[in-house]
């Protein structure tokens, strides 16, 4: 029987923002499904999670990918944590999103995030001038060409890597600022667009590592006048996405708008440096909805209003944001 090596996937107890963590564990392969993937300790004390004088949790294998930088029959494994006695920990911020859905089955809710994300060289944006700055920001989004775009080969061994991985990725492009990218996974259910999104932030982390540069989600990377990084969430339900669906997305911001605060205490820290009301975004302190209006806090999209149906997007979600968050109280506020 072969070895394969499983890589345990799980967020800590970090905060305002939690952080990936990750350990292999060796296996007798092939594993055919979750059930042959044993339950795991390690020392919460260590990741935020826990006392020293009782330190440990346990990881559950809840959603596992091949492994695309190892290959063979090795994996990635996404983990909920759970307390000792098996209870949920109180960082598991999936758990509740598993309930959420259950509820909500008939909805059927899909989600399409955006992540940004900007790769920094040291303390610099990716082909920055050292102690400088480049030319302002205006050529770069969507660009081509050497003294216009930063960091391609690692953006495209990414996008290689979570195709070969089986995430439902979307695309890539360049972003406003120079050294800053987006890739786009969905559109998909909640759990699994969110299990997904941390997978592809796990491999973004990990192949950075072989580039000597890291990834960063801050949502506003570089003070002054350059765009921030963002996670737009485009969001549907089965009404939404049939005849007369405009009417239950117009039904959906209203009840956004209801509950603005509430969303943005759990859309990401340091969120209010990126939503100042300038470089595509809406003033924190505000809420509106609008067709094709990237300053909204909702956007309507142009195609969704023509046809009379389809889908809505919330821009003020940072890059930073937890999307077990992010979807469970999206369909919360719209579908209860």
């Amino acid at each position: 029987m072969s070895k394969i090596r499983a890589e345990y996937i799980w967020m800590d107890g970090h905060e305002p923002t939690q952080k990936l963590r990750s350990k292999t564990k060796v296996l007798d392969g092939p594993v055919k499904s979750l059930d042959d993937l044993p339950l795991w300790g390690f020392d919460g004390s260590s990741t935020n999670q826990a006392e020293g004088n009782d330190s440990d949790c346990m990881l559950k294998p809840v959603y596992k990918i091949a492994d695309p930088i190892r290959g063979g029959d090795d994996l990635l494994v996404m983990c909920e944590v759970m307390n000792a006695d098996g209870s949920v920990h109180p960082s598991n911020t999936r758990a509740h999103l598993r309930e959420v859905e259950e509820k909500h089955a008939d909805q059927d809710a899909w989600f399409g995030i955006e992540q940004e994300y900007t790769l920094l060289e040291g303390r610099n944006p990716l082909g920055w001038p050292e102690g400088g700055y480049p030319a302002p920001q205006g050529p770069f989004y969507c660009g081509v060409g050497a003294d216009e775009v930063f960091g391609r080969d690692i953006v495209e061994e990414h996008l290689e890597l979570c195709i070969e991985a089986g995430l439902e990725v979307s695309g890539i492009n360049a972003e406003v600022m120079p050294g800053q990218w987006e890739y786009q996974i969905g559109p998909i259910g909640p759990l699994e667009s969110a299990d997904q999104m941390w997978l592809s932030r796990w491999l973004l982390y990990r192949i950075s590592e072989d580039y000597g540069v890291s990834a960063t989600l801050h949502p506003k990377p570089v003070k002054g006048d350059w765009n921030g990084a963002g996670a737009h969430t485009n969001f549907s339900t089965k009404s939404m996405r049939e005849e007369g669906g405009m009417t239950v997305i117009e039904k959906a911001c209203e009840k956004l708008s209801k509950k603005h605060d509430e969303h943005i205490s759990v859309y990401g820290a340091h969120n209010e440096e990126r939503l100042t009301g300038l470089h595509e975004t809406c003033s924190i302190k505000e809420f509106r909805y609008g067709v094709s209006d990237r300053g909204a806090s909702i956007r309507i999209p142009m195609q969704t209003a023509n046809d009379g149906y389809g889908y809505l997007e919330d821009r003020r979600p940072s890059a930073n944001m937890a999307p077990y968050k992010v979807c469970a109280i999206l369909i919360e506020t719209t579908c209860d």
